[in-house]
C-alpha cells in the first residue's frame, strides 16, 4: 500500500474540475426534483392518487421502482431521482475507478509510478478510496440541500445513503472489471453490462406480483437502493448489505491485482490475424467504433420500447377519477401523451449526446497512445483521419435516435392502432439530434485548438444539463437557459416544428468542426 496517499492526492489534482462538476449535478437533480414535485400535488388525495397510478403502471415500475408509502409526498417526489441517479452515480464511480487503474496501465503511467516507491495494491487502493470518498460526500451534501428543500431530516439523509450505497457498490464492481479487462474500454463496458443486468433484475423484481419473484430485487445493488425506502419506512439497516458486498468485491480486486501481471488481465487478448479487410482509415474507424455504437442502439431501441410502452398507458390512468381530473388540467390525455415522448426523447437526447462526446474524444486517445502518429506518417492527412472518427460520432448519432424513435412509435402504434403516429414520434426523436450535435463540435474543436481541454466536452454536457432541469425550478435568466442547445428545441411531438433554431444549431455544429479541423491542421500531434 505504499504510496497510496500520494496517489489519492494526484487523482484529486487530476480530477479537480470533474468531480465538482458532476458532484453538483446530482446535488442540483435532488433538490430540483423535490422542489418541483411539492407544487404539482398539492393535497394529500392527489398525493395518494398520483402514487397508486404509478405503482399500477408496470412500465413506470419497471424504470423508475415503486412507492411503499403512497401517502409520502417525499417518496413520490425522489422517486425518480432516485432511480435516475443511482444509474448515473453508477457510471460515474465505473468512470473513476477505471480512469485512475486500467487506463493508467493502458497508457502507460503505472508503469512509471510503479518504478518509484509505489506499492503493488496502491493505484487500486486510491482509485477506489476517490470514488468512494466522492459517494460518501454527495451522500451528506445531497442530504443536506433535501433537509433545505423542506423534506424531513431522516428520509433525507437515508435518500442520500441510498445513493451513496449504489456508487460504494459500483466503484468495487468497477475495481474487479478494471483486473479483468486488458483494456479501458472493456472494463467499463464490462462494468456498465453489469448496471443493465442488475437494472433488469430489479425491474423483474419490483414488477413481480406477490406469489412472482420478487427476491429479484434482492439480487441487484439498484434493487438494495431502492430498498431504503426513503421517506416510506426508512431501512437504515439496508447499508449493511451494501457495505459487506463493497468490501467482499473490494477484496476480490485486490487479490486479483497481486496475481496477474502489469498490463495484463484476466481475460486474455484474442490472437490475430484479424479477419476482413480494411478500407483505408474510414473502414478502421467503423471496426474501432462497430462494438460500442452496436451495443448502444441496442440499449436505444430498449428504452425506446419503454418509452413507446409508458405513453401508451396514459389512457389507463384516467381511470382514476382524481388523476382524470388532474390530466384533464394539463390538457388532457393526448397533450400528456406528447409530453410524455418529448420528455423523453429530450432524456435520450442528452445521452445520445454523451456517445458523441465519447466517440470524438477518441481522437484524442488516438494521438496520446501513439496510434495516430503511426497512420499519419503514411499518405493520410490529418483532416481525413480525424474525420473518419468524427463521422462515426456523428452518425452514430443519428442511428441511436432513430432506433429509440422507431421503437417507441412502433409500440405506441401497436397500442393505439394508429400507423401515423410512429412519424410523429419518430420526428420528436429527430429534433434532438442538432442538439447532440453541438457536444460533438464542441469536442472536436477542443481537440484541434487545446487537445488538454478535450474534457470540456464532458463539462459542457454537465451545464447543458442543469440549465435545462433546473433552470426553469430556479428562476435563472432566460438568456442563461438558452445557453443549452436542448432550450431552443420545439417540444415533438405536440408543436410545430421550426426550422430555424434547428439551422442555428447546425451552424454552430460547423464552426466547431471547422474550428477543430483548422487547429488540428497547424498544431504539432502529439
Amino acid at each position: 500500500m505504499n504510496g497510496t496517499g500520494e496517489l489519492i492526492r494526484l487523482a484529486l489534482r487530476r480530477d479537480r474540475v470533474l468531480l465538482p462538476a458532476w458532484l453538483s449535478v446530482f446535488v442540483l437533480l435532488a433538490a430540483g426534483s423535490a422542489a418541483a414535485t411539492e407544487g404539482m400535488f398539492p393535497t394529500a388525495d392527489s398525493v395518494v392518487a398520483a402514487a397508486t397510478t404509478m405503482n399500477g403502471t408496470p412500465t413506470l415500475v419497471a424504470v423508475y421502482g415503486r412507492i411503499y408509502d403512497p401517502t409520502s409526498i417525499g417518496a413520490l417526489a425522489m422517486l425518480k431521482a432516485l432511480a435516475t441517479g443511482a444509474m448515473f452515480l453508477a457510471v460515474f464511480s465505473i468512470v473513476i475507478v477505471v480512469r485512475h487503474t486500467r487506463s493508467d496501465e493502458e497508457t502507460g503511467r503505472r508503469e512509471l509510478l510503479g518504478a518509484g516507491v509505489v506499492g503493488r495494491h496502491a493505484p487500486l487502493a486510491a482509485a477506489m478510496a476517490v470514488a468512494a470518498g466522492a459517494n460518501v460526500l454527495l451522500g451528506l451534501v445531497t442530504s443536506a440541500s433535501l433537509v433545505g428543500a423542506g423534506l424531513p431530516a431522516d428520509g433525507s439523509l437515508v435518500f442520500g445513503l441510498a445513493w451513496a450505497s449504489v456508487g460504494l457498490a459500483f466503484t468495487a464492481i468497477a475495481g474487479i472489471t478494471a483486473q479483468v479487462a486488458t483494456t479501458s474500454r472493456g472494463a467499463v463496458g464490462l462494468a456498465v453490462a453489469t448496471l443493465g443486468v442488475v437494472f433488469l433484475l430489479r425491474a423483474v423484481g419490483d414488477t413481480a406480483d406477490v406469489a412472482g419473484p420478487r427476491w429479484l430485487s434482492w439480487l441487484s445493488p439498484l434493487g438494495w437502493g431502492q430498498q431504503f425506502r426513503p421517506y416510506a419506512g426508512n431501512q437504515w439497516w439496508v447499508l449493511l448489505i451494501t457495505a459487506a458486498f463493497a468490501v467482499i468485491a473490494a477484496a476480490v480486486a485486490h487479490l486479483v491485482v497481486a496475481r496477474r501481471d502489469l498490463g495484463a488481465g484476466l481475460l486474455p487478448d484474442r490472437p490475430g490475424p484479424a479477419t476482413g479487410t480494411l478500407t483505408g482509415v474510414f473502414g478502421l474507424a467503423w471496426r474501432l467504433h462497430r462494438g460500442a455504437l452496436l451495443a448502444w442502439t441496442a440499449g436505444f431501441v430498449a428504452y425506446g420500447v419503454l418509452v413507446g410502452s409508458v405513453a401508451g398507458t396514459i389512457g389507463d390512468m384516467l381511470s382514476s377519477p382524481q388523476t382524470a381530473e388532474l390530466f384533464r388540467r394539463l390538457g388532457g390525455e393526448n397533450a400528456l401523451t406528447d409530453a410524455v415522448f418529448a420528455a423523453m426523447f429530450g432524456f435520450l437526447g442528452v445521452i445520445a449526446a454523451a456517445y458523441g462526446l465519447q466517440t470524438a474524444m477518441r481522437l484524442h486517445g488516438e494521438e496520446v497512445e501513439l496510434r495516430a502518429e503511426s497512420l499519419l506518417a503514411t499518405p493520410v492527412g490529418r483532416v481525413r483521419w480525424a474525420s473518419s472518427h468524427v463521422v462515426i460520432a456523428l452518425a452514430g448519432v443519428v442511428v441511436l435516435l432513430v432506433g429509440a424513435g422507431l421503437a417507441a412509435g412502433t409500440v405506441h402504434a401497436a397500442r393505439t392502432g394508429d400507423l401515423s403516429v410512429v412519424g410523429e414520434v419518430l420526428a420528436g426523436a429527430l429534433v434532438q439530434i442538432p442538439a447532440a450535435w453541438v457536444l460533438v463540435g464542441i469536442v472536436v474543436a477542443a481537440y484541434g485548438l487545446a487537445p488538454r481541454l478535450v474534457v470540456v466536452g464532458w463539462f459542457a454536457l454537465a451545464v447543458f444539463l442543469v440549465l435545462g432541469e433546473l433552470g426553469p425550478l430556479f428562476g435563472f435568466d432566460q438568456w442563461l437557459m438558452d445557453l443549452s442547445p436542448w432550450a431552443h428545441l420545439p417540444k415533438v411531438p405536440g408543436s410545430a416544428i421550426t426550422a430555424t433554431p434547428l439551422l442555428w444549431l447546425l451552424a454552430v455544429v460547423v464552426a466547431g468542426l471547422a474550428a477543430g479541423f483548422t487547429g488540428l491542421r497547424r498544431r504539432d500531434i502529439a
